[in-house]
């Protein structure tokens, strides 16, 4: 219609009136580029929202596996040390005692990861909807550190947890998994995550099959030396998780709404 008009204009050589047509024209085609723009930037800022409050919860998860996993390896390293000071003859425990944090030192833990979002940004080449540098950079750091599966492999192919397992007989490891294994804790419960490992059990076996897996354990060659080496693999552990990187833990903490 516009083009009819204008060819109309010219054979009748009404200048000003086909630049009156010429600029609806362009005013036409600017407005429609800006509201095409307009609706594109709405559509990014919405999946930048989604996105962004996605990789958050994942991340609060995070924060709360990073807590978990470093309590959690102070419960193996406080047993550790119980068990070498008893060696060493620094200390006294009954066979029991000794039996449960034998076996608590030779524990491992491993949190399942909440990376779904940051993979399929990742995937998508959607990361840098993320405006929050901050949160960015906490999400690269976290899905790519190899610290946490390196910290778990190191404990399930330790020297000392074979030892243990190849010399306590099967009654007494059933008891020990059953009444004195890792504690049950949901994820993003703070509480439950404090002593998840030690605490107060006992074992429901006859005294002297305890004894008999303690004299076990204490005769053993290789015993103290593979406790000693698992006791500072978890004392490096722990510290690599607190003081490696502080700004990582201190900014996890904070997108989990906690205290640094």
């Amino acid at each position: 219609m516009i083009l009819r008009r204008v060819i109309q204009h010219v054979k009748k050589q009404e200048w000003t009136a086909i630049g009156i047509d010429f600029l609806i024209v362009v005013l036409g085609v600017f407005v429609g580029i800006q509201v095409s723009n307009w609706n594109a930037e709405r559509e990014i800022s919405k999946k930048s929202a989604i996105f962004t409050e996605r990789l958050k919860a994942d991340l609060r998860e995070e924060a709360w596996g990073y807590d978990y996993l470093i309590l959690y390896n102070k419960d193996i390293l406080a047993n550790a040390e119980r068990v070498l000071a008893v060696m060493d003859g620094e200390a006294a425990m009954t066979d029991e005692q000794f039996v449960i944090s034998a076996y608590r030192a030779s524990q491992y833990k491993y949190n399942v990861r909440e990376r779904a979002t940051y993979d399929e940004m990742l995937s998508t080449g959607s990361i840098g909807l993320i405006s929050d540098p901050t949160l960015r950079k906490t999400a690269v750091e976290v899905y790519t550190s190899t610290t946490f599966d390196e910290i778990s492999r190191d404990g399930q192919l330790s020297e000392y947890r074979v030892i243990f397992r190849k010399s306590v007989s099967k009654d007494v490891q059933r008891a020990l998994l059953k009444n004195c294994g890792d504690r049950s804790v949901e994820p993003l419960d703070y509480v439950l995550i404090v002593k998840s490992l030690d605490y107060a059990c006992s074992l429901d076996v006859p005294a002297e099959k305890i004894s008999a897996a303690a004299n076990s354990l204490r005769a053993h060659p290789g015993f103290v030396s593979a406790l000693q080496y698992r006791f500072a693999d978890i004392d490096t552990a722990i510290s690599d998780l607190e003081f490696y990187s502080p700004t990582l833990l201190n900014n996890l903490r904070e997108i989990a709404g906690r205290e640094k």
